[in-house]
């Protein structure tokens, strides 16, 4: 499930309402990283066909987009955005309704991750731990100490899936010496990525937050097919609390789990993100 709200402000003028950071060429002359992100996915022997959760304002741009790889996708519009519970609540219904222990992948639409091989192969194992019950995070061993990115502290391990451990803690952005002090300790950049089982994940709303989950299932349900668009009911949608799902349920479970992965990886959220996963020359300058 790729996630594509979102405005990217601090990227304007590029990044702007009508042309958000997802859609645009930031990184590459050739393809956005929503279209990178699709490209990830688009192995059929590991990926079932992915869904897009979008703005219906952005409808046709992921349309296009899709078709300019000509890979096909499942396209969820958001009457307004409700912030990444809803829209993970979605998801898990969506999943839900074809296999209720499908192991369902979260992912962001502007991250930028070079190495394909490396993040499926990441995945696979995430996957191992969700099966078994974890709602599985990819933590990113820093390379720096961001004060932009949150953390995880790890936990003990967990036995099922080589290298993965529950999660101890997330902590919020830090200032630069508590970045430090967290890299000291072994912790590691949230990334944003998510891997759960639908039935568990449904029933973890159910638990933390029913009225986000209620309202999803009720835009679900009423939801119209516009084309090739399936529209979500505006008022039934409007009656989500806005919440991220690190606050709803990834800080409250008990069953949270990270596999600590070392592949490059950027969410590119502002310009100085930008101009460091670009090549400089020798004065330091990225051009294009």
């Amino acid at each position: 499930m790729i996630l594509c709200g979102g405005t990217g402000t601090r990227l304007w003028p590029a990044s702007r309402e009508s042309m958000p950071k997802q859609f645009a060429r930031l990184v590459d002359a050739k393809t956005s990283t929503f279209q990178a992100s699709l490209e990830r996915v688009a192995d059929a022997s590991v990926f079932a066909k992915p869904t897009v959760i979008a703005s219906a304002e952005a409808r046709f741009i992921v349309a296009e987009q899709c078709g300019q790889l000509g890979l096909a996708a499942d396209i969820v519009l958001e009457p307004q955005g409700r912030d990444s519970a809803a829209a993970v609540a979605v998801a898990a219904l969506h999943a839900a309704a074809i296999d209720p222990q499908a192991v369902v992948l979260i992912m962001a639409a502007d991250h930028v991750v070079p190495d394909i091989q490396a993040f499926v192969d990441a995945v696979k194992t995430a996957a191992i731990g969700a099966r078994a019950g974890y709602t599985m995070t990819l933590g990113i061993e820093p390379t720096r100490p961001a004060s932009d990115y949150g953390y995880i502290r790890r936990g003990a391990p967990i036995p099922e899936a080589q290298g993965a451990a529950r999660v101890e803690k997330f902590v919020e952005k830090p200032d630069r010496p508590g970045a430090e002090a967290l890299i000291t300790d072994g912790a590691l950049w949230n990334s944003g990525y998510f891997l759960f089982r639908a039935d568990l994940m449904l029933a973890e709303l159910e638990a933390f937050v029913p009225e986000v989950l209620d309202a999803a299932r009720a835009a679900l349900d009423a939801a119209v097919t516009d084309l090739d668009f399936v529209r979500l009911d505006g008022e039934a949608f409007a009656r989500a609390p806005k919440i991220s799902i690190d606050y709803a349920v990834m800080e409250r479970t008990a069953r949270a789990g990270v596999l600590p992965v070392s592949f490059p990886w950027s969410d590119v959220g502002t310009w100085d993100a930008v101009w460091q996963v670009l090549d400089h020359d020798a004065e330091g300058n990225a051009v294009r």
